[in-house]
């Protein structure tokens, strides 16, 4: 059930409605010790949400999402291979999210920053929230390939425009492939193997 809400708000309510089928009598207490338990593993990675004030009135999203340490472990768990991602670009976003969120995770763990994500109830997100020790942020979003940057750099805009937090430091749209660029409306661009620390 971890795998296939991977990169995405689920509630302990829906992990122990998936187990159901194999295990009848799990409950959403049993799935949130179970989710703990793999948190101190350290074979799930939570990813709380961003909550800073809004200057509208949506309501912040609080749910976390869940990311298994290694998105090839969820692809594994769902049987994926090349051609049935190939077929479900979907589910593909979503496992090329988390192995996004990986990476950052990594990176700003060894500056002292931290992970988050952010939803509110207008449909506003940013997959990750990257927030650094002095207080500042940065908005990352994730795309599959170059096709769909303006269209994540524009989410980005829009979704920056409304969070009370100061300016940003930076907005990216990560990419399985594409080029690395400042686009003209100042958000950068640039593919996953690009990332360092």
């Amino acid at each position: 059930s971890l795998a296939r809400n991977t990169a995405t708000e689920v509630s302990y309510a829906t992990l122990a409605k998936d187990v159901r089928s194999v295990s009848p009598s799990f409950s959403p207490e049993t799935a949130a010790n179970v989710v703990s338990l793999l948190e101190r593993l350290f074979v799930v990675e939570k990813v709380p949400a961003f909550a800073p004030k809004l200057r509208s009135k949506a309501r912040l999203r609080t749910s976390p999402k869940y990311h298994l340490a290694d998105p090839a472990l969820a692809a594994a768990a769902l049987d994926a291979t090349e051609q049935n991602l190939y077929k479900d670009p979907q589910t593909t976003g979503f496992l090329f999210e988390s192995a996004v969120v990986h990476d950052l995770l990594v990176c700003m763990e060894s500056i002292g920053g931290k992970v988050r994500h952010y939803r509110n109830s207008n449909g506003q997100e940013i997959d990750a929230i990257l927030t650094f020790p002095d207080g500042s942020w940065a908005g990352v979003e994730v795309k599959l390939g170059a096709s769909q940057i303006q269209e994540g750099a524009q989410s980005l805009l829009d979704a920056a425009s409304v969070i009370d937090a100061g300016e940003p430091r930076f907005l990216a749209v990560i990419t399985g492939t594409g080029p690395s660029a400042t686009l003209k409306n100042g958000v950068f661009t640039f593919p996953l193997a690009a990332l360092r620390p």
